[in-house]
């Protein structure tokens, strides 16, 4: 079945969708929540995200000239990237150092049984270390070039 054209009408009704949305609230009306974890801001940022990978895979498979499906770990960052830009960077850093502790912590409780799946899967998934380090590694070194 050939893919329907009206889906252009549907994307730009969403598009200004969004747009009056955005126009429309105030800051604190921003801030308004969805669901249980969820603002009204970080359901938009949420629809950025989606939106920029679809835009990711378009290109993509444009580029090699047939379907690629990508796996999500290799292009969340650059996908990502504007976002993270976004949050101001006291708050970039309060979130990485809850995070890690709460990983932390989480991860010192875990069923041995199911860490261990992980752990064979993919040891980086719980030494965390090598990740965090990595990159600790490089904000030192570009601090100490600065």
């Amino acid at each position: 079945m050939p893919l329907d054209p009206s889906y252009n009408d549907l994307n730009r009704a969403s598009t200004e969708r969004i747009k009056k949305l955005a126009a429309s609230l105030t800051d604190e009306e921003m801030q308004t929540r969805v669901g249980e974890h969820w603002t009204v801001a970080i359901a938009l940022a949420h629809l950025a995200w989606w939106d920029r990978r679809v835009m990711y895979v378009l290109d993509r498979t444009a580029q090699d000239g047939k379907l690629f499906i990508p796996e999500i770990d290799i292009f969340v960052n650059d996908l990502s990237l504007p976002l993270w830009a976004a949050i101001p960077p006291r708050e970039a850093a309060r979130i990485a150092i809850e995070t890690s502790a709460d990983l932390d912590a989480r991860l010192e409780i875990y069923s041995p049984n199911l860490l261990e799946e992980i752990y064979n899967y993919n040891k980086r998934w719980v030494v965390r270390a090598l990740h965090r380090n990595e990159h600790l590694d490089e904000v030192d070194a570009a601090l100490k070039n600065k």
